[in-house]
């Protein structure tokens, strides 16, 4: 038991020299991981499209 109390106290320690984010900057990040996800879905989606699109092309033709 003295090992995790051990544990936890030096994780108190470690967390209090990180440095956090100001609200502003993670409001930022946040969006800017949402729009980069969004982009790259879209980006996917269009490659999907297009390739089932050319499979289809394809399987018809023969």
């Amino acid at each position: 038991m003295d090992k995790l109390t051990k544990y936890f106290h030096d994780t108190a320690a470690e967390l209090k020299q990180v440095s956090w984010p100001t609200q502003h900057q993670a409001m930022l990040y946040t969006a800017l991981v949402i729009g980069i996800s969004f982009i790259v879905a879209m980006f996917v989606g269009a490659f999907d499209y297009i390739f089932s699109q050319g499979i289809n092309f394809i399987v018809n033709r023969f």
